[in-house]
């Protein structure tokens, strides 16, 4: 099994190419360096929920989850460490920047980050997960409802395919696979019913990282504007041409 991390992965990708990253790689519980993404104060996509209350959902099929915390849009929280006992999983978040450092200077902004990691071998995504998130201070922990239809077991290679879980009425996470120095940008949102469209910036000059990376964007529709049940997310622009099933 290989862990992907910004360092490794391109240097794979030097010696080997993007082929050979891609394939038979497994993400490994609280060994990635994933990009997460927080939304600005305000734009498309954007909830203006200033709730401290953590939120959380499953992705990638079942093999890995994310965990919602409020705060500043710059000073994203990343997974440390995770561990399992039975169905309850351990979850330290840090923050951390681009280089490593564990102390930087933050923007005084609100904003919701999303912080995805993946969850241990055992964990069962069909039944009903608790985890437990320890952040600096605060400790909570997050409810995640099984869903049957999640086919991919904890620990297995991931397929890199976009994926995304409902968080609340109207907000869900959308995790994608790509460069961490280029991650999506929402350029604009639109959803009624069962039915919405995520389009993205494309910026063919953008000078990316050649890693292969999961990256977390958090999108909200409102409370009253889509249907839960059955929802098709369609991706444009930025690469992410496609659909996705929203699951929860």
């Amino acid at each position: 099994m290989c862990m992907i991390s910004s360092t490794r992965a391109v240097a794979a990708l030097s010696a080997l190419g993007a082929v050979l990253l891609i394939a038979g790689c497994t993400i490994g519980p609280g060994a990635t360096s994933p990009s997460s993404t927080s939304l600005p104060s305000s734009g498309p996509g954007q909830s203006s929920d200033d709730s401290d209350d953590l939120e959380g959902t499953l992705l990638d099929d079942g093999r890995m989850f994310a965990v919602v915390t409020f705060g500043s849009s710059t000073c994203i929280p990343q997974v440390d460490t995770v561990t399992a006992e039975g169905q309850t999983v351990s979850v330290t978040l840090m923050d951390v920047d681009a280089g490593g450092e564990t102390e930087k200077a933050c923007t005084t902004d609100l904003a919701p980050r999303a912080s995805v990691g993946a969850l241990p071998e055992g964990v069962d995504p069909t039944k009903e997960i608790t985890l437990q998130v320890t952040y600096g201070d605060m400790v909570d922990d997050v409810e995640i409802d099984g869903d049957a239809s999640l086919m991919g077991a904890p620990g297995s290679p991931t397929e890199y395919l976009p994926s995304a879980g409902w968080l609340d009425d109207g907000s869900l996470v959308l995790l994608t696979w790509g460069s961490s120095g280029c991650p999506p940008v929402v350029d604009t949102l639109e959803g009624s019913g069962n039915t919405g469209t995520a389009t993205f910036v494309t910026d063919e000059n953008q000078a990316c990282t050649m890693d292969m990376a999961p990256r977390a964007t958090i999108l909200s529709f409102g409370d009253d504007e889509v249907e839960d049940d059955g929802f098709t997310l369609t991706l444009v622009g930025g690469g992410l041409e496609g659909t996705v099933q929203v699951r929860g």
